[in-house]
């Protein structure tokens, strides 16, 4: 099954009053990772901007999921929207599939498998900035913290537990079965799945836990001063909030499971081989039939 035939219910917002000082605009690329990471496009000065694969287009986007005259940005007065120009794999904002829709300040456009932030207002400078700070610590398509964030915590959150006598927890756990879904109902279904994963299980975080992607499927889940017992309790709290969900992309439900693996400590231990323990009951709980949580 592939991703360009599929009867699509599109959303049109309202057009809604942007920020102040609207000739100040830009969109930021935040994923996918690459060596345009990052890159701004202004939008001020111009009154429509195309978005595409062609070499025609303001803002070129080559990739293979992005028509050659995907979706344009336009201005109106002090607003900004977004309008759909008939692509094959549709334009998003905030994750809802439109046909035209008002911009605001912060919102995400997906564009084929490209994701750009849209920035507005007086204060642009600033939130560029903090945006591409943002981006070091956070995915960009998950909006979980990333690795690099992940390993800096454990390293840490490791010597405070330690000092303290706590317990620390944590789970690495990914999705079963991932390259069949990609490859059964192609890669932006996969990233819709990747997505509203996380977003479900962000909701049940707690603030001074971290949720990271490591990388590709795998997530992981710091739990200070969590014993193993809590965390094998999380652990299947996780596992059940997934298999029990309904993940419905453009009516196309797609069956998810997660194994979970869970490592506790209560000793100095470095990251490496903590990380290690727990991907090896992953792997256990992938072995032993999947949708599991080994600890």
């Amino acid at each position: 099954m592939t991703d360009d035939w599929k009867t699509r219910v599109t959303q049109i917002r309202p057009v809604e009053k942007a920020a102040s000082n609207p000739e100040q605009a830009c969109l930021v690329l935040i994923y996918p990772p690459g060596s345009e990471l990052g890159k701004r496009y202004e939008l001020r000065g111009a009154d429509e901007v195309v978005i595409g694969r062609g070499a025609d287009c303001g803002i070129q986007v080559d990739r293979d999921s992005v028509s050659r005259k995907h979706a344009k940005v336009t201005r109106a007065g002090d607003t900004w929207q977004v309008v759909d120009l008939g692509s094959t794999n549709g334009s998003y904002v905030n994750d809802a599939q439109v046909t035209q829709c008002g911009l605001r300040d912060g919102d995400l456009l997906k564009i084929g498998n490209a994701i750009f932030k849209f920035l507005v207002g007086g204060n642009i400078e600033s939130s560029y900035h903090e945006e591409i700070y943002r981006m070091t610590i956070i995915d960009g398509l998950t909006q979980a913290f990333n690795k690099r964030y992940f390993i800096e915590n454990l390293e840490k959150e490791i010597p405070r537990c330690t000092r303290h006598q706590r317990p620390l927890s944590l789970l690495m756990f990914d999705l079963d079965h991932f390259k069949k879904i990609n490859d059964e109902h192609g890669h932006l279904t996969g990233d819709f799945v990747l997505r509203e994963m996380s977003r479900r299980i962000r909701t049940r975080v707690r603030k001074e836990e971290v949720f990271a992607r490591y990388g590709g499927e795998e997530f992981s889940l710091t739990l200070p001063e969590t014993g193993k017992e809590g965390a094998m309790k999380v652990a299947e709290d996780i596992r059940g909030l997934v298999d029990n969900s309904t993940f419905d992309f453009e009516g196309d439900k797609i069956p998810v499971t997660v194994s979970v693996g869970v490592a506790t400590t209560v000793n100095e231990i470095a990251p490496e081989p903590f990380i290690k323990t727990a991907d090896d009951n992953l792997y256990k709980a992938k072995k032993s039939g999947r949708n599991k949580v080994v600890g």
